[in-house]
């Protein structure tokens, strides 16, 4: 039986493959995507969006998208998994191997992509993804899942060295030491701005802080060799007490879980300026710094926006957080597609993954919704109408959305070049440099079956009480109950089955 299933798949495949592109039929695929520009409105392909009439003319597919505001994503995946009858037949797990993701997988909510991968003469661009990455993200071995492809030391702090000079840090901090230092006193430059740009997703700016102080991430082991969670690292504390300290001194706004994360850009490009510096992935600190210049006036030569990472901590330790593992979660085709459709859908995503593909999803439609100047390069308006920027990107976003969320980019990234700015050109050698200071979760390919059931939901109430720390709404005995409360309600077990793999090694 297992081989006439296998013949099967195997005929439709070469099927799928030799009528991709010149298919009678048109394919019709339904797609759920997390939405970064959820205020805009959004252009059909119905009402005339040229770049999904581009990618029907170029593939035959027409995408019919379900987009799901970034902020509440994770809700609606849960609930979409829950619900077998409505499922989309392509969607973003944002999760790499967390619990939902495992779970799901191993229920057979998924097909298994293991061979359309290692398949490089039909799907050249998927074989063409790093084999270390997509054995990060597999589960039992098995691939569930196309990667998107991420930089992997991506993470830092950028921030106004045009406000850090006014307080007497004309460099950049050489050390954390320095560096709390100069978010204390920005702190009390201006009560109507704060130092820390955050958001409801938290997670990222207090890994960023935990670990440039020292800290494991996720999971650490000590000299003895015993795991244990990252939160009761001394050096955790330390960042987390210095976030508490910022906080009361005025340097975080105290409403920041109400910011929705597609709102984050707000208080760094509102006018006055709300916020000074932001932890997050150094790429958004480059194109702030674009956008001071094409809508602020910004002098080009002389970024007014500092990058800032490899931080040695006290001990004179360099660590910089892993915001991914190569990968920032991963495209998935779900069992709503027959096993007969199946292969044109790979097929589909091979080509996503084109230089045609990755264009039409992360740029759009030249003079549309982006242009070629005469320096050869892409820009995001006509040449010549640069302080009508802003009108031209409100435009984009009805048309574009958040399209770049299905691309992978497993194979680089093919897209028409963005000018080489100051700004741009040294995160490009930070990645090449600092890749060597990134740390990673030790246990992170460790199978515990706790940790598949319950680790989310633990992992979510430790979180709520470190931001109830971080705001004063409890002392250090309260969050330390929580932490009590993780290993009794099933930490404790995580613990013993990660311990056990360690030991087994």
């Amino acid at each position: 039986m297992k081989k006439l299933v296998s013949l099967f798949l195997a005929l439709a495949l070469l099927l799928s493959v030799m009528s991709f592109a010149t298919a009678e039929e048109d394919m019709t695929l339904n797609v759920m995507l997390p939405d970064f520009q959820s205020d805009s409105d959004w252009v059909t392909l119905e009402d005339g969006n040229p770049v999904l009439q581009k990618i029907y003319e170029a593939t035959g597919v027409k995408l019919n998208i379900t987009w799901v505001p970034d902020s509440g994503y994770g809700e609606m995946t849960t609930l979409t998994l829950g619900d077998p009858t409505n499922m989309p037949e392509v969607m973003v797990m944002q999760g790499v191997r967390d619990a939902l993701m495992i779970k799901s997988a191993r229920d057979g909510a998924f097909w298994d992509l293991t061979d359309f991968i290692a398949d490089a003469e039909n799907y050249p661009n998927l074989a063409a993804g790093a084999q270390s990455v997509y054995d990060n993200i597999s589960i039992d071995g098995r691939v569930y899942g196309i990667y998107r492809s991420r930089a992997y030391a991506r993470a830092g702090i950028y921030y106004r060295n045009d406000f850090a000079a006014q307080v007497g840090y004309e460099n950049e901090p050489a050390n954390v030491e320095e560096f709390k230092d100069m978010c204390l006193k920005l702190a009390a430059l201006d009560p109507n701005m704060y130092v820390f740009n955050m958001c409801k997703y938290v997670a990222g700016t207090i890994g960023i802080m935990t670990v440039m102080s020292g800290a494991p991430f996720q999971y650490g082991v000590n000299a003895e060799g015993k795991i244990y969670p990252a939160f009761e690292d001394e050096h955790f504390q330390e960042g987390l007490d210095f976030m508490r300290e910022l906080y009361a001194a005025g340097g975080i706004d105290p409403n920041f879980m109400t910011i929705e994360s597609g709102n984050w850009n707000d208080a760094e490009r509102s006018d006055p300026v709300k916020a000074i510096m932001r932890l997050d992935c150094l790429d958004n600190g480059y194109r702030y710094e674009e956008w001071l210049e094409e809508n602020k006036g910004a002098d080009k030569t002389n970024p007014i926006v500092s990058l800032l990472t490899a931080l040695p901590d006290k001990d004179g330790k360099i660590q910089i957080w892993p915001q991914n593992i190569g990968a920032s979660g991963e495209v998935v085709i779900t069992k709503a597609v027959s096993a007969e459709k199946l292969p044109a859908v790979v097929k589909f995503l091979d080509w996503t993954n084109s230089a045609e593909g990755q264009t039409l999803l992360g740029c759009g439609v030249e003079n549309e919704t982006y242009w070629i100047h005469s320096d050869g390069y892409r820009y995001t308006y006509p040449e010549g109408e640069a302080e009508n920027s802003a009108t031209y990107t409100a435009r984009t976003n009805t048309i574009q959305h958040s399209l770049n969320q299905l691309g992978t980019y497993v194979n680089g990234d093919l897209q028409p070049p963005t000018a080489a700015t100051p700004l741009r050109a040294e995160y490009n050698q930070n990645l090449l440099d600092n890749a060597k200071y990134v740390i990673s979760n030790p246990c992170y390919t460790y199978d515990s079956e706790t940790n598949n059931l319950m680790g989310s939901s633990l992992n979510q109430e430790v979180e709520d009480a470190q931001v109830q720390y971080i705001a004063g709404k409890i002392d250090l005995a309260g969050l330390q109950a929580v932490y009590a409360d993780w290993h009794a309600q099933g930490g404790d077990d995580i613990l013993a089955e990660y311990q056990a793999i360690y030991d087994a090694q």
